[in-house]
């Protein structure tokens, strides 16, 4: 079984969308989800500098936008696949290619969470740290010391911790033994208590979207169960704002459904990296940029 699996947050580059408008039709579905969102996303995602592309408020909408023109650029091959999960803000690309929501209404739903995230981001100084190996009991009990929380249990032997700048100054500056401190290029702590602000809202926005169960099996960050049901999917989704993403649980769901190889969308690259060290063994295609289709094609197809 084959799935297909979308990045979040941070896993955007200057200028990654550029190979994409060379493809047939992606200019103008690129074009309709910048006019569904506000914001010309055809610029961002080909000269905007790195900075630009961080504010939350850009690089929600980019990624999922990215993500659905790689889901159009897999046509029909997407029937043949056996499943479907997005990290973070990928999940918002997931529920669109499982059909949960409209390509329309998952553009709609991500300007609101990127809105709300970035509104409770500047209420204070956050970010956020991947933290690579060590001992995770004891790498908990330090978040703990310090007042951070884990927001990505990623597998693989990575965590992502988040809170105040300072805090995370202090583990990079005095890491548990056997850890590596990465710092994050996103703008707040995400899936912590600092979002509990903007869940209220989106909330309440995401009552008014017309869902549909899945069409595709998929898989919630929140547990890595898989979800029947289309609004219990989308009201996980909106919890996961400031709840813990468990990635390790989702590829542990991937491993005893017996999935046999794993396709991420653009931009990607950081699933496929922690599906080589959680699931190693299954063979993985990090969909970058259109040369990379046929790689995709071949591994549905059994090549």
């Amino acid at each position: 079984m084959i799935v297909i699996v979308a990045p979040g947050q941070g896993s955007q580059t200057p200028g990654f969308l550029s190979p994409w408008l060379e493809l047939p039709g992606a200019a103008e579905q690129l074009g309709a989800i910048s006019d569904g969102v506000g914001i010309d996303l055809v610029a961002h995602g080909t000269t905007s500098d790195a900075d630009t592309i961080r504010d939350t408020k850009v690089a929600q909408p980019l990624i999922v936008a990215a993500g659905l023109v790689t889901l159009a650029a897999l046509g029909d091959r997407r029937a043949l696949v056996g499943g479907i999960a997005g990290h973070s803000v990928g999940e918002v690309t997931a529920a669109a290619g499982a059909g949960i929501l409209s390509e329309t209404d998952a553009v709609s739903f991500v300007r609101e969470r990127g809105r709300a995230m970035a509104d409770a981001a500047a209420l204070e100084p956050t970010g956020m740290s991947a933290v690579i190996g060590g001992d995770e009991a004891a790498l908990l009990e330090r978040l703990a010391e310090l007042g951070l929380s884990p927001a990505n249990f990623n597998g693989g032997g990575q965590i992502v911790v988040a809170g105040a700048l300072p805090a995370l100054a202090e583990l990079a500056e005095n890491p548990v033994a056997g850890t590596r401190v990465i710092p994050l290029q996103v703008a707040g702590a995400f899936h912590t208590r600092y979002m509990q602000p903007a869940v209220a809202g989106l909330e309440l926005f995401a009552a008014g979207l017309e869902k549909h169960d899945p069409t595709l099996p998929i898989w919630t960050n929140r547990d890595g169960s898989r979800v029947e049901s289309g609004d219990h999917f989308v009201q996980l989704m909106v919890g996961q704002v400031s709840s813990p993403v468990r990635w390790d649980l989702v590829m542990e769901s991937f491993a005893a459904a017996g999935v046999t190889g794993i396709i991420e969308l653009a931009p990607a690259g950081a699933l496929v990296g922690l599906a080589k060290r959680g699931l190693k063994g299954v063979p993985t295609v990090a969909v970058k940029t259109p040369d990379d289709l046929s790689a995709a094609f071949d591994l549905i197809d059994g090549k």
